[in-house]
């Protein structure tokens, strides 16, 4: 009975901290557009409150692993919710853009090391068969009912609250979960545990951040002088580091070798794929659904159920189309499945009646296709190799996520404000600078048009309707639909010809 109650406790802690997990990261987009206009800050801020979250995470992901085995599971899962909890209340706390960007990286921090604990801690206590897959089923329900559930329920804060509550409601729900740990997770370690990899750690997590850092400062540094350059070869530099430390490294962070395993490879590109677009979009879909079609946080955050929902739905299904065919069809499937879905999007957004109705079918496809990858994905990766690498493999498969995640996030930003740009720069020619136009840009990218008649008064001589500046933020969201459709269908053709049975032996050498 008391085993029984220690169960139930820990199970309930994990579940509640990957709730807190999936709603900071698909509640917080509803938020966004607001938030330029509220801490006076730019469109490269709104990008980075987003991805100082997830290079954080990127940042302690293989790290914690190696800790946890060594000074236990329990004592790094409990340190990792108590920063999670405090930041929490400083995000909300905040009232700079720089003090909720720097709050939003050390809750990541405190997040990322809450996600990777969660496996582990519940492989070890949930041993039996029956116990333990109804353990891990209620984990991945309750973490998808955070990021599926994460939209409507911030639309719904930020409509009868402030913004803040956001992020203030995980302090409160930090401390509840505390108490389930304390009481009932069990402590655990492992005795043989690798040694951290610290060099490895660094110059990755360098690497991503100045490749993401030179993609969203870009058009403020400007792409071809000294310093942009100079960042982007500081990325090159540490990612090639990286590469060397994981050859030269007794116990590296990532064993390339497993690469020459098609199936393996299939499914990170998998990985890739799924994060090429389909997560990084949904950052800026709300900017669509409240700057273009003028919906609140509720509804914009309801019509974003259509997208996450299908991930809730969908993963049964992939799992029998896994057993019934190989990872090389269903995985290859799911990704064209999301890039159908985005061209389905760009014709929503051509609609001569754009809304809701039209983006449905897109946004539909989409979370479908989201659900048909995401589950076979991490299944193949872990699956395609031995036991004993499975771990590494599971991190890799994570970290292929997390890079691409921030890297496209900011590439997203860019693709959008240089859109707006140029249909801005079509239309006005020579009435403003380049660099006025790219201002303006920044403006209707994040959707605050109020700053943009207050930055530039003519304009509301020139467009007193808005009209420009909506059909300018409209065209921004046909280029990036275009953009997202097509990337990630070449990744499914890459990923296809990867798996492809022909190949008979390993793609990568």
């Amino acid at each position: 009975m008391l085993k029984n109650k220690k169960n139930t406790l820990t199970l309930a802690a994990i579940c509640f901290s990957s709730l807190m997990f999936g709603l900071e990261i698909s509640s917080v987009p509803v938020l966004l557009p607001g938030l330029e206009k509220l801490l006076h800050g730019s469109f490269s801020d709104v990008q980075w409150i987003m991805n100082a979250y997830t290079i954080a995470c990127t940042t302690v992901l293989m790290a914690t692993g190696t800790l946890a085995d060594r000074y236990g599971r329990k004592r790094v899962f409990v340190m990792g919710l108590v920063l999670f909890g405090i930041t929490s209340l400083f995000c909300g706390l905040a009232t700079t853009m720089s003090v909720l960007i720097m709050s939003r990286f050390l809750q990541g921090l405190g997040g990322g090391i809450m996600l990777i604990c969660q496996i582990a801690i519940l492989s070890h206590q949930f041993q039996e068969g029956r116990q333990r897959s109804r353990a891990f089923a209620m984990w991945g329900i309750v973490f998808g009912t955070g990021l599926g559930f994460g939209p409507v329920i911030g639309g719904l804060i930020l409509s009868f609250a402030s913004w803040k509550w956001v992020f203030l409601v995980h302090f409160p729900l930090s401390i509840l979960t505390l108490g389930f740990a304390l009481a009932g997770i069990k402590e655990s370690r492992n005795t043989q545990a690798q040694q951290l990899d610290v060099w490895g750690m660094i110059l990755l997590s360098l690497a991503v951040f100045a490749l993401t850092y030179f993609i969203i400062q870009g058009p403020v540094l400007g792409f071809g002088s000294i310093s942009a350059l100079l960042i982007l070869a500081g990325s090159v530099i540490a990612f090639l580091l990286f590469l060397y430390a994981e050859k030269i490294s007794p116990q590296p962070m990532f064993d390339f070798t497993v690469f020459r395993v098609p199936d393996f490879s299939g499914a990170v590109i998998g990985s890739v794929g799924m994060n090429f677009c389909f997560w990084p979009f949904m950052i800026y879909l709300p900017i669509y659904f409240q700057g273009v079609l003028g919906y609140n946080g509720v509804l914009a955050g309801t019509v974003l159920l259509a997208y996450t929902l299908p991930t809730l739905v969908v993963p049964p299904l992939a799992e029998r189309l896994l057993l019934r065919y190989r990872p090389g069809v269903v995985i290859p499937l799911g990704l064209f499945s999301i890039g159908m879905g985005f061209i389905l999007m760009w014709l929503g957004i051509h609609a001569t009646h754009p809304g809701w109705v039209s983006m449905l079918p897109g946004t539909l496809v989409s979370g479908i296709g989201l659900g048909l990858c995401n589950t076979p994905v991490t299944n193949t990766t872990t699956g395609s190799v031995s036991a004993n690498r499975a771990g590494m493999a599971s991190g890799i498969d994570m970290s292929a996520r997390l890079i691409t995640l921030a890297v496209n996030i900011a590439l997203m930003g860019l693709v959008l404000s240089k859109g707006i740009y140029a249909h801005l720069k079509g239309i006005f020619n020579e009435r403003f600078s380049a660099e006025q136009l790219q201002l303006m840009a920044e403006k209707i990218a994040a959707g605050n048009f109020t700053g943009l008649n207050e930055k530039f008064p003519e304009m509301n001589i020139l467009d007193p309707g808005g009209y420009i500046a909506h059909s300018a933020l409209s065209y921004g969201f046909e280029l990036l639909t275009l953009f997202g459709g097509i990337g990630v269908w070449l990744l499914a053709l890459v990923s296809f010809y990867i798996f492809k049975p022909a190949a008979g032996k390993a793609v990568f050498r």
